[in-house]
């Protein structure tokens, strides 16, 4: 891999490491769906600041209600997760949870798209399912029935990655294909136009106004929007022009180290032995899911991976 993209890549995962440290600071005081729309709506903004610098022509070809649609699923959805999640889960905790993406897509692909399941990536979901468990467990979070509600809602996320990826192949890429900018770009407005409501009711029914004024939040917020969701977009797009589909989701495997150091440096998070058997465990699981081919004999081997 060229230094250049490699730099990228750590960057990549930095921010998106980031986002669940950001989401943990404002969500418990801005409310899930807020916390959610403003990252969206900022890193929507971002984006027609960044299109607009480069004079990028609004050419949707006719899949501009694809890409919102694509936004509902792609950010919509798992951010409201992520950010439910972050009212009760410490950031590293979902930051591996977010690892499982290409299980949840091995699984819906095989269930809804006719993808092989070859032996490695039954391997790999299995282990990756073993690795969450570990993590449940034994991490430094009590078992408790709002603990498993927040891992549910990282796996809900994590599977809306996972089918959002099938989604962009079937009305995208089959049909032509969309400038990634522009796509990154209808994806946000779909998902700020999905959680505006959400977060119209949440405003008014959450006693919460107080923290709308505390400077710290809004940093967050502004570093999540534009950072950690606008940036990271085109970093992440411009990584699949140069590296292709495979290798940029080697980012999978950074993201939950970067999740766990910075909640562990800036929120005092706790790092126990678990954090590290489970994030072996799902590392392991996406090696063999996303780098390990398949041999011959097996059924769908030199099919797409």
């Amino acid at each position: 891999m060229p230094l250049d993209a490699s730099l990228r890549l750590l960057l990549l995962s930095a921010l998106w490491g980031a986002s669940f440290l950001f989401m943990r600071i404002a969500a418990p005081a801005l409310g899930a769906f807020s916390t959610a729309f403003l990252r969206v709506f900022l890193g929507a903004l971002g984006l027609l600041a960044i299109l607009a610098l480069w004079r990028v022509p609004w050419r949707f070809q006719g899949r501009a209600r694809a890409a919102l649609l694509i936004g509902v699923i792609n950010s919509g959805i798992p951010f409201a997760m992520f950010c439910l999640a972050a009212q009760v889960l410490p950031a590293g905790y979902s930051a591996m949870f977010n690892a499982t993406t290409p299980l949840m897509g091995v699984l819906l692909g095989a269930a809804f798209f006719a993808e092989a399941m070859t032996r490695e990536r039954l391997l790999g979901v299995s282990l990756g399912v073993v690795g969450v468990g570990v993590l449940v467990q034994a991490g430094p979070v009590p078992v408790s029935w709002q603990l498993l509600g927040g891992a549910l809602a990282c796996l809900v996320a994590a599977s809306c990655y996972g089918l959002s990826g099938f989604l962009v192949r079937r009305y995208i890429a089959e049909r032509g294909g969309l400038d990634s900018r522009l796509l990154a770009l209808g994806s946000q407005l779909g998902a700020s136009l999905a959680l505006a409501p959400l977060m119209l009711v949440e405003t008014a029914t959450r006693p919460s106004l107080g923290a709308w004024a505390q400077p710290d939040i809004w940093a967050a917020m502004l570093v999540l929007g534009l950072a950690c969701t606008a940036l990271a977009y085109l970093l992440y797009f411009r990584l699949l022009q140069d590296l292709g589909p495979v290798k940029p989701l080697t980012v999978t495997m950074l993201v939950p180290a970067f999740g766990v150091l910075w909640g562990a440096l800036f929120l005092d998070e706790r790092v126990t032995p678990a954090h590290g058997i489970g994030g072996a465990l799902i590392a392991l699981a996406l090696w063999l899911i996303l780098f390990k081919r398949a041999p011959r004999r097996d059924l769908g081997a030199g099919q797409k991976q």
